[in-house]
């Protein structure tokens, strides 16, 4: 590839440069558009501060906020403007606040227009700088008055800047003109940031590479959010790009009797979906797994969207997992997410590095239910866990999904079906039966190999998961009010005092 396309100017935003392919392609002009509040400003400094920290010179030339107040912007994010960064305030003098000053023809708009510009040039010819930032476009586009001298403008602060060795980017906060495209079609690259309100929870932020020219990008949108320490990008995940090399041997899951209902457990590098009304085990079953990992002496992360971390330590002690031993001996990550205030995006990073920084080879995600809150339509969720599961499974780690369905028997629904993405699917049911509520778990698909076509009763103890022969004498079991047709009924002793957890 050429030199100049391939010589980058790194954004100094985590992630941005992975979206932009490494970054802004040097000695051009780029455009980052976005309404009040979406971070261009924040991204701005960001971009400067990593040109100043390799020792470049910078420009940030201000048309509508002061000296002070972007210096107060870069404190709040723990940012100092160093010597390297030049803030030159191109505002009205406080003159122009007097009417009569206002009234005289030294002010209208062709003459004012006219000496932005120039003064613009005498700024970036006194400094020479590398980077530059132009906040913002929105000013230039009112004294221009109409579209036709808005775009001379811009093509000829684009040919300015073009003799020079600048990167410069272009800042337009969309206020005067939204629908106006003039610049999209002048400048190299456009990256349009937009914030979504949902109905309930902390604002969405997300961004797209409209146009880069010369240049491959990751397309579609991308979130991102605004934290202390400037914006974080989160690239959007594609699985093709992410495969490892790995044995895939068949792993047990610490029950023999659930084992044989697997075809003698689950493969490495699959996933397993635990479907079934509130209450039935769905967790526990999750957690047996991740147990059996930890006896491997593999680690584990597990996700939780629905549970307080005390009452799930708690309980789980209760029932023979100790997950508190577990996270202080280094074998498990374990977070406690709100669905109002996380994207995707965000959570799919979080998953993905925990994978990669902690050899996570086990993951539990409780539950799917609390995931969708999180997002906007059910489609994108389905394209949000295929290639979530779909990168997991090319890792190597085998992930544990838990929903939740609609009712406790007979014809239950869920939420969303993801049944098909998963490799393996365990459905769990509540059943009646001798005058006493009981449970079944069964296995309704496994890709990697056979499984028993069997429904087996299981009961929660102070031991943990006891699993029963198959019911093979009755009929009606997943309905929730079985018929028995057999001679002996194959069910688990009555349960003693202390059983029956949740």
């Amino acid at each position: 590839m050429d030199q100049v396309l391939s010589e980058k100017a790194e954004t100094g935003v985590e992630g941005l440069d992975d979206v932009l392919s490494g970054g802004f392609t040097r000695r051009h002009v780029f455009l980052l558009e976005g309404s009040p509040g979406t971070g261009k400003t924040t991204i701005a400094l960001q971009f400067l501060l990593e040109g100043a920290a390799l020792g470049e010179r910078c420009l940030y030339i201000s048309l509508s906020e002061t000296d002070a107040e972007l210096r107060d912007a870069a404190r709040s994010h723990g940012m100092e403007i160093n010597p390297r960064i030049e803030i030159f305030e191109l505002v009205p003098p406080e003159s122009l606040l007097d009417d009569d000053q206002q009234q005289s023809l030294l002010y209208s708009s062709d003459l004012e227009l006219g000496e932005t510009t120039k003064l613009i040039f005498q700024a970036f010819e006194r400094i020479k700088p590398q980077r530059v930032v132009i906040d913002s476009l929105s000013e230039i586009r009112l004294l221009a008055q109409s579209s036709l001298r808005y775009r001379r403008q811009i093509l000829a602060l684009k040919h300015f800047f073009s003799r020079s060795d600048a990167t410069v980017l272009l800042l337009d906060d969309m206020t005067s003109d939204s629908l106006d495209k003039t610049v999209h079609s002048v400048v190299h690259g456009v990256i349009h940031l937009e914030q979504l309100a949902p109905d309930y929870g902390s604002e969405r932020r997300r961004l797209r590479v409209i146009k880069y020219r010369g240049q491959s990008f990751r397309g579609g949108y991308h979130d991102f959010i605004i934290k202390t320490g400037g914006v974080a990008v989160f690239p959007r995940l594609r699985a093709i790009e992410h495969k490892t090399q790995f044995e895939r041997t068949t792993l047990s899951s610490g029950l023999a009797e659930f084992d044989g209902l697997l075809g003698g457990g689950i493969e490495r590098g699959s996933s397993t979906l635990l479907i079934g009304p509130a209450g039935t085990g769905k967790s526990l079953f999750a957690l047996q797994f991740v147990n059996a990992a930890i006896q491997r002496g593999e680690r584990a992360a597990i996700f939780i969207f629905d549970e307080e971390l005390g009452l799930l330590f708690a309980r789980t002690k209760s029932l023979g997992i100790d997950l508190e031993k577990m996270l202080d001996d280094g074998f498990i990550h374990i977070e406690q997410l709100d669905a109002a205030e996380l994207s995707p995006g965000e959570f799919a990073q979080r998953v993905r590095s925990r994978v990669a920084s902690f050899d996570a080879k086990t993951v539990v995600i409780d539950s799917i239910n609390g995931y969708q809150a999180s997002m906007p339509e059910e489609n994108a969720l389905i394209l949000h866990m295929h290639e979530l599961l779909q990168f997991l499974n090319r890792q190597g780690a085998n992930t544990f999904l838990t929903v939740a369905q609609h009712g406790l028997v007979g014809d239950m629904k869920s939420p969303v079906d993801v049944t098909y993405l998963a490799d393996s699917v365990v459905l769990l049911r509540y059943f009646e039966a001798l005058g006493k509520v009981r449970r079944a778990v069964s296995v309704i698909k496994k890709r990697t190999g056979p499984h028993e076509d069997t429904i087996r009763e299981f009961r929660i103890s102070n031991a943990g998961l006891t699993l029963g022969e198959p019911l093979s004498g009755f009929q009606g079991v997943l309905r929730g009010v079985p018929n028995f047709v057999g001679e002996h009924p194959p069910l688990l002793p009555i349960a003693d005092e202390g059983d029956n957890h949740s």
